[in-house]
């Protein structure tokens, strides 16, 4: 079971189909929580979520990150998108969203920065890989509004 943290820090453990629960999502993917980027792309999609919820979807983030930890960012940020506590892979493996990173002529395991548009269903509608956290909740909106 994955546990999701609302804005509202209260927290639930939910399964995948759950996640849409018969609403179009926006379900995307970041390293970890607290970092600049990371940051950065959580307030962006925050600041769009009315006009994401105009389109009729939600926005759900998840990282391997612990709900203490979602809780945390939350708070500190003022974020108003639930979070996804994703320690054992769950979902990652399922997107296909954590592999090899390079950095510095060393390789580790890292999550892939990723973006899936879902429908009611969860089935993946559009996928990004390997985004840049800055200006892509822009884009994203934008493409969805041009869709």
């Amino acid at each position: 079971m994955l546990k999701i943290v609302m804005p509202d820090l209260s927290e639930k453990e939910v399964n995948f189909e759950e996640i849409c629960n018969g609403k179009k999502t926006i379900l995307y993917f970041y390293p970890k929580d607290n970092t600049p980027g990371c940051t950065k792309e959580a307030i962006d999609f925050t600041n769009l979520k009315n006009e994401f919820e105009k389109l009729w979807y939600q926005i759900v983030g998840v990282s391997k990150d612990s709900v203490e930890s979602h809780k945390k960012f939350i708070q500190k940020h003022n974020l108003k998108i639930p979070l996804i506590s994703d320690p054992d892979l769950e979902l990652h493996n399922k997107f296909g969203t954590y592999g090899e990173k390079k950095s510095y002529g060393r390789v580790t395991m890292w999550t892939i920065r990723s973006t899936f548009i879902l429908d009611e269903n969860c089935n993946i509608l559009k996928e990004y890989r390997n985004v840049k956290a800055t200006g892509h909740a822009e884009r994203v909106l934008k493409e969805l509004n041009n869709g």
